[in-house]
Protein backbone atom coordinates (compact mmCIF):
# COMPACT_ATOMS: atom_id res chain seq x y z
CA UNK A 1 0.00 0.00 0.00
CA UNK A 2 2.46 2.55 1.00
CA UNK A 3 4.54 1.42 -2.06
CA UNK A 4 1.48 2.22 -4.80
CA UNK A 5 0.82 5.28 -2.61
CA UNK A 6 4.16 6.70 -3.51
CA UNK A 7 3.69 5.67 -7.20
CA UNK A 8 0.66 7.64 -7.24
CA UNK A 9 1.83 10.89 -5.69
CA UNK A 10 4.78 10.53 -8.53
CA UNK A 11 2.93 10.37 -10.69
CA UNK A 12 0.66 13.09 -9.92
CA UNK A 13 3.97 15.14 -10.09
CA UNK A 14 5.02 13.95 -13.63
CA UNK A 15 4.57 16.80 -16.21
CA UNK A 16 2.36 15.61 -19.71
CA UNK A 17 4.37 17.15 -22.92
CA UNK A 18 0.94 19.27 -22.96
CA UNK A 19 1.64 21.08 -20.65
CA UNK A 20 4.68 22.04 -22.50
CA UNK A 21 2.58 23.32 -25.47
CA UNK A 22 2.42 26.90 -24.07
CA UNK A 23 6.66 27.58 -24.31
CA UNK A 24 5.49 26.34 -28.07
CA UNK A 25 4.31 29.72 -28.79
CA UNK A 26 8.19 31.33 -28.58
CA UNK A 27 9.58 28.94 -30.71
CA UNK A 28 6.23 29.28 -33.11
CA UNK A 29 7.22 33.44 -33.21
CA UNK A 30 11.08 32.00 -34.09
CA UNK A 31 10.09 29.84 -36.66
CA UNK A 32 7.67 32.53 -38.04
CA UNK A 33 10.43 34.66 -38.44
CA UNK A 34 13.17 31.96 -39.61
CA UNK A 35 10.89 31.23 -42.34
CA UNK A 36 10.33 34.94 -43.50
CA UNK A 37 14.59 35.60 -43.09
CA UNK A 38 14.58 31.93 -45.57
CA UNK A 39 11.84 32.89 -47.63
CA UNK A 40 13.46 36.42 -48.19
CA UNK A 41 16.83 34.55 -48.76
CA UNK A 42 15.44 32.24 -51.37
CA UNK A 43 13.39 35.18 -52.85
CA UNK A 44 16.56 37.48 -53.49
CA UNK A 45 19.03 33.87 -54.21
CA UNK A 46 16.82 33.00 -57.08
CA UNK A 47 16.05 36.90 -58.61
CA UNK A 48 20.07 37.24 -58.40
CA UNK A 49 21.00 33.87 -60.26
CA UNK A 50 18.37 34.87 -63.17
CA UNK A 51 20.24 38.10 -63.60
CA UNK A 52 23.12 36.59 -63.53
CA UNK A 53 22.30 34.06 -65.83
CA UNK A 54 20.22 36.00 -67.95
CA UNK A 55 23.04 38.75 -68.54
CA UNK A 56 25.71 36.05 -69.22
CA UNK A 57 23.18 34.65 -71.83
CA UNK A 58 23.13 37.90 -73.75
CA UNK A 59 27.06 38.39 -73.03
CA UNK A 60 27.59 35.15 -74.59
CA UNK A 61 24.71 35.61 -77.61
CA UNK A 62 26.41 39.46 -78.59
CA UNK A 63 29.64 37.43 -78.49
CA UNK A 64 28.57 34.76 -80.74
CA UNK A 65 26.84 37.04 -82.93
CA UNK A 66 30.17 38.81 -82.91
CA UNK A 67 32.63 35.90 -83.64
CA UNK A 68 29.73 34.62 -86.65
CA UNK A 69 30.30 37.72 -88.38
CA UNK A 70 34.21 37.80 -87.95
CA UNK A 71 34.22 34.73 -89.42
CA UNK A 72 31.87 35.27 -92.19
CA UNK A 73 34.56 38.22 -92.31
CA UNK A 74 37.71 35.91 -92.68
CA UNK A 75 36.35 33.42 -95.24
CA UNK A 76 34.72 36.25 -97.11
CA UNK A 77 38.37 37.42 -97.28
CA UNK A 78 40.03 34.32 -98.00
CA UNK A 79 37.51 33.78 -100.47
CA UNK A 80 38.13 36.95 -102.61
CA UNK A 81 41.65 36.54 -102.41
CA UNK A 82 40.94 33.07 -103.86
CA UNK A 83 38.93 34.60 -106.68
CA UNK A 84 41.69 36.88 -106.76
CA UNK A 85 44.36 34.41 -107.59
CA UNK A 86 42.42 32.47 -110.29
CA UNK A 87 41.54 35.59 -112.21
CA UNK A 88 45.43 36.25 -112.33
CA UNK A 89 47.22 32.85 -112.97
CA UNK A 90 50.28 32.58 -113.24
CA UNK A 91 50.97 35.68 -110.94
CA UNK A 92 54.61 36.77 -110.21
CA UNK A 93 56.36 35.48 -106.96
CA UNK A 94 57.34 39.15 -105.11
CA UNK A 95 53.41 40.57 -106.72
CA UNK A 96 52.30 37.56 -104.88
CA UNK A 97 53.92 38.13 -101.88
CA UNK A 98 52.67 41.61 -101.76
CA UNK A 99 49.21 40.62 -102.11
CA UNK A 100 49.55 37.85 -99.46
CA UNK A 101 51.22 41.08 -97.00
CA UNK A 102 48.83 43.33 -97.60
CA UNK A 103 45.66 40.55 -97.15
CA UNK A 104 47.13 39.73 -93.64
CA UNK A 105 48.29 43.16 -92.24
CA UNK A 106 44.74 45.43 -93.71
CA UNK A 107 42.76 42.63 -92.08
CA UNK A 108 44.76 41.23 -88.78
CA UNK A 109 42.38 38.32 -89.22
CA UNK A 110 45.62 36.05 -89.47
CA UNK A 111 48.93 35.42 -87.85
CA UNK A 112 49.76 34.09 -91.25
CA UNK A 113 48.66 33.08 -94.81
CA UNK A 114 50.00 30.36 -97.73
CA UNK A 115 49.11 30.00 -101.14
CA UNK A 116 49.47 26.18 -101.63
CA UNK A 117 49.24 24.58 -105.45
CA UNK A 118 47.19 21.74 -106.33
CA UNK A 119 50.43 18.95 -105.66
CA UNK A 120 50.32 20.19 -101.79
CA UNK A 121 53.78 22.81 -101.99
CA UNK A 122 53.48 25.98 -100.26
CA UNK A 123 54.34 28.72 -103.15
CA UNK A 124 53.95 31.21 -101.20
CA UNK A 125 53.44 31.99 -97.53
CA UNK A 126 53.34 35.99 -95.49
CA UNK A 127 55.52 36.77 -93.22
CA UNK A 128 58.35 34.99 -94.78
CA UNK A 129 59.64 34.56 -91.50
CA UNK A 130 57.65 31.50 -90.91
CA UNK A 131 59.93 29.54 -93.31
CA UNK A 132 57.94 26.86 -95.13
CA UNK A 133 57.78 28.25 -98.83
CA UNK A 134 58.92 25.65 -101.06
CA UNK A 135 57.93 23.12 -98.97
CA UNK A 136 54.86 20.51 -98.85
CA UNK A 137 52.09 21.02 -96.80
CA UNK A 138 52.80 18.27 -93.80
CA UNK A 139 49.53 18.94 -91.35
CA UNK A 140 46.35 17.22 -91.05
CA UNK A 141 44.82 20.03 -91.43
CA UNK A 142 45.99 21.13 -94.71
CA UNK A 143 46.62 17.65 -96.03
CA UNK A 144 42.57 17.77 -95.36
CA UNK A 145 42.00 21.23 -97.10
CA UNK A 146 43.80 20.09 -99.96
CA UNK A 147 41.40 16.75 -100.34
CA UNK A 148 38.74 18.60 -99.58
CA UNK A 149 38.65 20.97 -102.38
CA UNK A 150 35.97 23.31 -100.46
CA UNK A 151 36.25 26.12 -97.75
CA UNK A 152 37.50 24.38 -94.56
CA UNK A 153 38.25 25.75 -90.72
CA UNK A 154 40.13 23.14 -88.72
CA UNK A 155 39.82 22.01 -85.52
CA UNK A 156 42.94 23.08 -83.09
CA UNK A 157 46.47 21.49 -83.93
CA UNK A 158 50.10 21.69 -83.03
CA UNK A 159 51.99 22.61 -86.30
CA UNK A 160 54.87 20.21 -86.62
CA UNK A 161 57.41 23.54 -87.92
CA UNK A 162 56.31 25.86 -85.96
CA UNK A 163 55.11 24.04 -83.03
CA UNK A 164 52.41 26.55 -82.54
CA UNK A 165 48.89 25.66 -81.55
CA UNK A 166 46.78 26.32 -84.92
CA UNK A 167 43.50 26.88 -86.04
CA UNK A 168 43.26 26.85 -90.11
CA UNK A 169 41.09 28.45 -92.50
CA UNK A 170 41.22 27.91 -96.00
CA UNK A 171 38.90 28.82 -99.37
CA UNK A 172 40.03 26.80 -103.20
CA UNK A 173 41.18 28.26 -105.98
CA UNK A 174 40.23 27.36 -109.34
CA UNK A 175 40.97 28.68 -112.64
CA UNK A 176 38.92 30.43 -115.76
CA UNK A 177 38.00 26.51 -116.53
CA UNK A 178 37.49 25.60 -113.38
CA UNK A 179 40.35 23.51 -112.60
CA UNK A 180 41.79 22.91 -109.07
CA UNK A 181 44.34 24.66 -108.58
CA UNK A 182 45.29 24.67 -104.48
CA UNK A 183 44.00 26.75 -101.66
CA UNK A 184 44.85 30.02 -100.07
CA UNK A 185 44.58 29.69 -96.15
CA UNK A 186 44.93 31.44 -92.91
CA UNK A 187 45.85 30.67 -89.52
CA UNK A 188 44.94 32.10 -86.08
CA UNK A 189 48.03 30.74 -83.52
CA UNK A 190 45.89 30.16 -80.82
CA UNK A 191 48.16 30.87 -77.84
CA UNK A 192 49.52 34.21 -79.70
CA UNK A 193 48.43 37.49 -80.24
CA UNK A 194 45.54 37.11 -82.61
CA UNK A 195 42.36 38.30 -83.91
CA UNK A 196 40.80 36.68 -80.99
CA UNK A 197 42.58 38.42 -78.70
CA UNK A 198 42.13 41.63 -80.15
CA UNK A 199 38.44 41.23 -80.03
CA UNK A 200 37.83 39.55 -76.72
CA UNK A 201 40.98 39.58 -75.09
CA UNK A 202 40.34 43.50 -73.49
CA UNK A 203 36.46 42.41 -73.33
CA UNK A 204 35.97 43.00 -69.55
CA UNK A 205 32.85 41.12 -68.10
CA UNK A 206 32.43 42.50 -64.77
CA UNK A 207 35.40 42.92 -61.96
CA UNK A 208 33.86 39.74 -59.79
CA UNK A 209 35.59 36.86 -61.61
CA UNK A 210 33.43 36.35 -64.30
CA UNK A 211 35.09 35.25 -67.33
CA UNK A 212 34.42 33.50 -70.85
CA UNK A 213 35.85 31.24 -72.87
CA UNK A 214 35.29 30.03 -76.74
CA UNK A 215 35.31 25.73 -77.55
CA UNK A 216 35.94 24.32 -80.95
CA UNK A 217 33.60 21.73 -82.25
CA UNK A 218 35.64 19.16 -80.50
CA UNK A 219 35.47 19.87 -77.28
CA UNK A 220 38.63 21.68 -77.13
CA UNK A 221 39.07 24.90 -75.95
CA UNK A 222 39.97 28.03 -78.67
CA UNK A 223 40.02 30.97 -76.33
CA UNK A 224 40.81 30.98 -72.62
CA UNK A 225 41.86 34.04 -70.42
CA UNK A 226 44.44 31.90 -69.48
CA UNK A 227 45.91 30.78 -71.86
CA UNK A 228 48.03 27.69 -70.55
CA UNK A 229 44.13 26.01 -70.97
CA UNK A 230 44.45 26.45 -74.41
CA UNK A 231 43.37 23.29 -76.31
CA UNK A 232 42.52 21.56 -73.38
CA UNK A 233 39.50 18.90 -74.09
CA UNK A 234 36.13 19.69 -72.01
CA UNK A 235 33.95 18.08 -74.22
CA UNK A 236 32.81 16.28 -70.84
CA UNK A 237 31.04 19.29 -69.24
CA UNK A 238 27.47 19.58 -69.87
CA UNK A 239 27.40 23.08 -71.24
CA UNK A 240 29.95 21.99 -73.52
CA UNK A 241 28.20 18.78 -74.81
CA UNK A 242 25.09 20.91 -75.25
CA UNK A 243 27.06 23.50 -77.41
CA UNK A 244 28.20 21.11 -79.30
CA UNK A 245 24.83 20.20 -80.53
CA UNK A 246 24.47 23.57 -81.55
CA UNK A 247 22.20 24.87 -78.22
CA UNK A 248 22.36 27.83 -76.65
CA UNK A 249 21.06 28.86 -72.98
CA UNK A 250 21.80 29.49 -69.32
CA UNK A 251 21.91 27.44 -66.24
CA UNK A 252 23.95 26.52 -62.96
CA UNK A 253 26.68 24.31 -63.97
CA UNK A 254 30.04 22.83 -62.11
CA UNK A 255 33.20 23.46 -64.12
CA UNK A 256 36.45 20.90 -63.90
CA UNK A 257 37.75 21.96 -61.06
CA UNK A 258 34.56 21.34 -58.82
CA UNK A 259 33.29 25.16 -58.93
CA UNK A 260 29.95 26.00 -58.83
CA UNK A 261 29.16 28.64 -61.83
CA UNK A 262 25.89 30.12 -63.39
CA UNK A 263 26.56 29.78 -67.37
CA UNK A 264 25.13 31.58 -70.11
CA UNK A 265 26.57 30.09 -73.34
CA UNK A 266 25.67 30.59 -77.27
CA UNK A 267 26.42 28.93 -80.59
CA UNK A 268 28.25 30.17 -83.07
CA UNK A 269 26.92 28.87 -86.74
CA UNK A 270 29.40 29.91 -88.98
CA UNK A 271 32.28 27.79 -87.74
CA UNK A 272 30.31 25.44 -85.17
CA UNK A 273 31.80 26.67 -81.94
CA UNK A 274 30.57 28.00 -78.36
CA UNK A 275 31.04 30.98 -76.21
CA UNK A 276 30.34 30.67 -72.59
CA UNK A 277 29.79 33.50 -70.21
CA UNK A 278 30.46 31.96 -66.46
CA UNK A 279 30.57 33.54 -63.04
CA UNK A 280 31.16 31.94 -60.04
CA UNK A 281 28.99 31.30 -57.59
CA UNK A 282 30.64 32.95 -55.09
CA UNK A 283 29.51 36.52 -56.22
CA UNK A 284 25.77 35.40 -55.48
CA UNK A 285 26.71 34.16 -51.83
CA UNK A 286 28.75 37.18 -50.97
CA UNK A 287 25.22 39.50 -51.99
CA UNK A 288 23.29 37.11 -50.20
CA UNK A 289 25.40 37.33 -47.40
CA UNK A 290 24.96 40.92 -47.12
CA UNK A 291 22.01 41.03 -47.86
CA UNK A 292 21.16 38.57 -44.67
CA UNK A 293 23.28 40.39 -42.61
CA UNK A 294 21.02 43.79 -43.08
CA UNK A 295 18.10 41.87 -42.10
CA UNK A 296 19.89 40.08 -38.94
CA UNK A 297 21.17 43.56 -37.66
CA UNK A 298 17.29 44.72 -37.37
CA UNK A 299 16.46 42.04 -35.39
CA UNK A 300 19.23 41.21 -33.78
CA UNK A 301 18.05 41.99 -30.14
CA UNK A 302 15.01 40.38 -29.91
CA UNK A 303 15.94 37.05 -31.17
CA UNK A 304 18.46 37.11 -28.52
CA UNK A 305 15.78 37.68 -25.61
CA UNK A 306 13.65 35.19 -27.44
CA UNK A 307 16.08 32.34 -27.65
CA UNK A 308 16.82 32.50 -24.00
CA UNK A 309 13.72 31.59 -23.34
CA UNK A 310 13.50 29.06 -25.85
CA UNK A 311 16.83 27.68 -25.18
CA UNK A 312 15.42 27.36 -21.47
CA UNK A 313 11.98 25.30 -22.20
CA UNK A 314 14.14 23.03 -24.96
CA UNK A 315 16.13 21.60 -22.40
CA UNK A 316 14.14 20.90 -19.65
CA UNK A 317 12.07 19.45 -22.59
CA UNK A 318 14.77 17.97 -24.43
CA UNK A 319 17.10 16.59 -21.93
CA UNK A 320 15.12 13.19 -21.06
CA UNK A 321 14.42 12.60 -25.01
CA UNK A 322 17.79 13.18 -26.01
CA UNK A 323 19.10 10.52 -23.32
CA UNK A 324 16.46 8.03 -25.13
CA UNK A 325 18.23 9.21 -28.18
CA UNK A 326 21.25 8.54 -27.49
CA UNK A 327 20.66 5.20 -26.36
CA UNK A 328 18.54 4.07 -29.28
CA UNK A 329 21.45 5.70 -31.20
CA UNK A 330 23.99 3.09 -30.39
CA UNK A 331 21.46 0.25 -30.96
CA UNK A 332 23.60 -2.02 -33.42
CA UNK A 333 27.24 -1.01 -32.30
CA UNK A 334 29.10 -3.46 -30.21
CA UNK A 335 27.85 -2.17 -26.69
CA UNK A 336 24.92 -0.54 -26.81
CA UNK A 337 24.64 1.21 -22.85
CA UNK A 338 20.77 0.77 -21.30
CA UNK A 339 18.78 3.98 -20.49
CA UNK A 340 18.87 4.78 -16.52
CA UNK A 341 16.60 3.32 -14.19
CA UNK A 342 15.12 6.74 -13.18
CA UNK A 343 12.11 8.19 -13.15
CA UNK A 344 11.87 11.45 -15.32
CA UNK A 345 9.70 14.50 -14.83
CA UNK A 346 8.07 13.77 -17.92
CA UNK A 347 5.74 11.50 -17.81
CA UNK A 348 6.01 10.87 -21.78
CA UNK A 349 9.82 10.36 -21.31
CA UNK A 350 9.48 7.94 -18.23
CA UNK A 351 7.07 5.83 -20.20
CA UNK A 352 9.46 5.58 -23.32
CA UNK A 353 12.67 4.64 -20.96
CA UNK A 354 10.72 1.77 -19.15
CA UNK A 355 9.61 0.40 -22.65
CA UNK A 356 13.08 1.44 -24.09
CA UNK A 357 14.91 -1.42 -21.36
CA UNK A 358 12.50 -3.88 -21.84
CA UNK A 359 12.62 -3.92 -25.76
CA UNK A 360 16.43 -3.62 -26.22
CA UNK A 361 16.95 -6.69 -24.40
CA UNK A 362 14.71 -8.69 -27.05
CA UNK A 363 16.51 -6.73 -29.85
CA UNK A 364 19.93 -7.40 -28.97
CA UNK A 365 18.93 -11.32 -28.66
CA UNK A 366 17.88 -10.71 -32.38
CA UNK A 367 20.43 -8.72 -33.82
CA UNK A 368 23.15 -11.33 -33.06
CA UNK A 369 20.76 -14.04 -34.36
CA UNK A 370 20.15 -12.00 -37.57
CA UNK A 371 24.44 -10.63 -37.91
CA UNK A 372 25.64 -14.30 -37.60
CA UNK A 373 22.38 -15.45 -40.51
CA UNK A 374 23.84 -12.88 -42.91
CA UNK A 375 27.32 -13.85 -42.05
CA UNK A 376 26.90 -17.22 -42.96
CA UNK A 377 26.23 -19.70 -45.87
CA UNK A 378 23.36 -22.18 -44.51
CA UNK A 379 24.27 -25.50 -46.30
CA UNK A 380 27.68 -25.37 -45.70
CA UNK A 381 28.31 -23.46 -42.62
CA UNK A 382 30.99 -21.54 -44.47
CA UNK A 383 31.16 -17.74 -44.63
CA UNK A 384 29.09 -16.24 -47.84
CA UNK A 385 29.86 -14.40 -50.45
CA UNK A 386 29.32 -10.86 -48.98
CA UNK A 387 31.15 -11.74 -46.29
CA UNK A 388 33.51 -12.82 -48.89
CA UNK A 389 33.93 -9.47 -51.01
CA UNK A 390 33.37 -7.25 -47.15
CA UNK A 391 36.81 -9.00 -46.29
CA UNK A 392 38.56 -8.36 -49.75
CA UNK A 393 37.52 -5.23 -50.01
CA UNK A 394 38.91 -4.61 -46.65
CA UNK A 395 42.46 -6.11 -47.34
CA UNK A 396 42.93 -4.17 -50.66
CA UNK A 397 42.44 -0.74 -48.93
CA UNK A 398 44.81 -1.71 -46.57
CA UNK A 399 46.97 -3.11 -48.98
CA UNK A 400 47.08 -6.18 -46.88
CA UNK A 401 48.79 -9.25 -49.23
CA UNK A 402 47.09 -12.26 -49.80
CA UNK A 403 45.83 -14.91 -51.87
CA UNK A 404 42.98 -15.85 -53.99
CA UNK A 405 41.81 -19.22 -54.11
CA UNK A 406 38.97 -19.96 -56.24
CA UNK A 407 37.43 -24.01 -56.10
CA UNK A 408 34.86 -25.44 -58.35
CA UNK A 409 33.62 -29.07 -58.44
CA UNK A 410 34.13 -30.50 -61.83
CA UNK A 411 31.34 -31.78 -63.31
CA UNK A 412 28.84 -30.96 -60.17
CA UNK A 413 25.87 -30.84 -62.94
CA UNK A 414 26.64 -34.33 -63.45
CA UNK A 415 25.83 -35.01 -59.89
CA UNK A 416 22.92 -33.61 -59.24
CA UNK A 417 21.00 -34.78 -62.69
CA UNK A 418 22.93 -38.52 -61.38
CA UNK A 419 21.59 -38.78 -57.45
CA UNK A 420 19.78 -35.70 -57.04
CA UNK A 421 20.50 -32.36 -55.37
CA UNK A 422 20.66 -33.65 -52.08
CA UNK A 423 23.00 -36.09 -52.79
CA UNK A 424 24.63 -33.07 -54.59
CA UNK A 425 24.49 -30.53 -51.44
CA UNK A 426 25.83 -33.33 -49.55
CA UNK A 427 28.94 -33.35 -51.96
CA UNK A 428 29.14 -29.45 -51.46
CA UNK A 429 29.08 -30.27 -47.28
CA UNK A 430 32.16 -32.90 -47.94
CA UNK A 431 33.79 -30.47 -49.90
CA UNK A 432 33.81 -27.43 -47.12
CA UNK A 433 34.61 -29.39 -44.66
CA UNK A 434 37.98 -30.78 -46.07
CA UNK A 435 38.63 -27.13 -46.76
CA UNK A 436 37.94 -25.99 -43.14
CA UNK A 437 40.41 -28.88 -42.14
CA UNK A 438 43.30 -27.98 -44.93
CA UNK A 439 42.98 -24.06 -43.96
CA UNK A 440 45.14 -22.38 -41.62
CA UNK A 441 44.12 -20.33 -38.93
CA UNK A 442 43.10 -16.65 -40.13
CA UNK A 443 42.26 -17.91 -43.18
CA UNK A 444 38.51 -17.28 -45.07
CA UNK A 445 36.79 -19.58 -46.19
CA UNK A 446 33.44 -18.76 -48.16
CA UNK A 447 30.67 -20.36 -50.36
CA UNK A 448 30.65 -17.80 -53.60
CA UNK A 449 27.85 -19.81 -54.86
CA UNK A 450 26.48 -23.06 -56.06
CA UNK A 451 29.65 -25.28 -56.36
CA UNK A 452 32.71 -22.33 -56.27
CA UNK A 453 33.95 -21.81 -52.85
CA UNK A 454 36.57 -19.10 -52.47
CA UNK A 455 39.63 -19.12 -50.11
CA UNK A 456 41.52 -16.25 -48.95
CA UNK A 457 45.07 -16.95 -47.63
CA UNK A 458 46.67 -13.29 -45.67
CA UNK A 459 50.61 -13.00 -45.96
CA UNK A 460 50.81 -16.15 -48.39
CA UNK A 461 52.95 -15.85 -51.10
CA UNK A 462 51.99 -17.51 -54.43
CA UNK A 463 54.02 -20.51 -53.75
CA UNK A 464 52.62 -21.03 -50.36
CA UNK A 465 49.40 -20.54 -51.99
CA UNK A 466 49.48 -23.06 -55.04
CA UNK A 467 50.65 -25.58 -52.09
CA UNK A 468 47.82 -24.87 -49.85
CA UNK A 469 45.32 -25.18 -53.02
CA UNK A 470 47.17 -28.80 -54.05
CA UNK A 471 46.57 -29.98 -50.79
CA UNK A 472 42.83 -29.31 -51.01
CA UNK A 473 42.27 -30.34 -54.57
CA UNK A 474 44.45 -33.65 -53.75
CA UNK A 475 42.33 -34.21 -50.19
CA UNK A 476 38.99 -33.56 -52.23
CA UNK A 477 40.47 -36.57 -55.11
CA UNK A 478 41.46 -38.51 -52.53
CA UNK A 479 39.24 -38.37 -50.02
CA UNK A 480 36.09 -41.36 -49.21
CA UNK A 481 32.21 -39.75 -49.75
CA UNK A 482 28.69 -41.09 -49.75
CA UNK A 483 28.46 -41.16 -53.41
CA UNK A 484 31.84 -44.36 -53.51
CA UNK A 485 33.06 -42.25 -56.50
CA UNK A 486 36.13 -39.93 -57.04
CA UNK A 487 34.98 -36.23 -56.78
CA UNK A 488 37.37 -33.78 -58.05
CA UNK A 489 37.66 -29.93 -58.29
CA UNK A 490 39.84 -27.49 -60.36
CA UNK A 491 41.02 -24.49 -58.63
CA UNK A 492 42.34 -21.24 -59.83
CA UNK A 493 45.10 -19.24 -57.88
CA UNK A 494 46.23 -14.65 -58.22
CA UNK A 495 47.70 -13.07 -56.22
CA UNK A 496 47.47 -9.34 -54.32
CA UNK A 497 48.82 -6.98 -55.11
CA UNK A 498 51.54 -8.90 -57.41
CA UNK A 499 49.13 -9.87 -60.10
CA UNK A 500 46.14 -7.04 -59.56
CA UNK A 501 45.67 -3.79 -57.42
CA UNK A 502 41.73 -4.04 -57.20
CA UNK A 503 39.71 -6.47 -55.67
CA UNK A 504 37.39 -7.11 -58.26
CA UNK A 505 40.86 -7.39 -61.45
CA UNK A 506 42.18 -9.82 -58.61
CA UNK A 507 38.96 -11.99 -58.49
CA UNK A 508 38.70 -12.06 -62.93
CA UNK A 509 42.14 -13.31 -63.06
CA UNK A 510 41.54 -15.86 -60.20
CA UNK A 511 38.18 -16.72 -62.11
CA UNK A 512 39.97 -16.88 -65.75
CA UNK A 513 42.45 -18.88 -64.09
CA UNK A 514 39.91 -21.92 -63.00
CA UNK A 515 38.52 -21.81 -66.80
CA UNK A 516 41.92 -22.29 -68.05
CA UNK A 517 42.32 -25.54 -65.32
CA UNK A 518 38.57 -26.79 -66.03
CA UNK A 519 39.92 -26.18 -70.01
CA UNK A 520 42.94 -28.06 -69.69
CA UNK A 521 41.11 -31.08 -68.22
CA UNK A 522 39.67 -30.46 -64.98
CA UNK A 523 41.57 -31.37 -61.71
CA UNK A 524 44.53 -29.02 -61.55
CA UNK A 525 45.61 -26.09 -60.08
CA UNK A 526 46.29 -23.05 -62.37
CA UNK A 527 47.83 -19.61 -61.39
CA UNK A 528 46.54 -16.23 -63.09
CA UNK A 529 49.26 -14.85 -65.58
Amino acid sequence: MAAARVMQAWRKRQISLATLLTGLVSISVLLMLTILLFASYQSKKQSLYETTLTLNLSTASNMSKTMDSLFKSMRSSLKNAAHFYSLNRPMLPEDSEKYLDLIRNSSNYFNSIAVVDETGMISMISPKSVGTAGKQVSTVATKKALELQKPFISEPYMSATTKRLIVFISEPIFDSDGVYRGFIGGTIYLQENNILNMIYGNEILHDNGSYFYVVGSDGKLIYHPDKNRIATDIHQLPIVHKLLQGKSGYELTVNIKGITQLAGYSYVPENQWGIAVLSPISIIKEQLNSHLMAILWYTLVPFILLMLVTIWFARRLAKPFVELADVVSSIGKETVPLPPERHHWNREADLLTKTLRLAMDGIKAQTDQLTQAAMTDPLTGLSNRRTMEDIMNRWTEEQKPYALLILDIDRFKLINDTFGHQEGDRVLRHLADIVKQSVNPGDVCSRYGGEEFVVLLPHAAVKEAFAMAERIRMTMEESDNHLGQRVTISLGLAHFPTQSVTAKALFLLADQALYKAKHQGRNQTVIAN
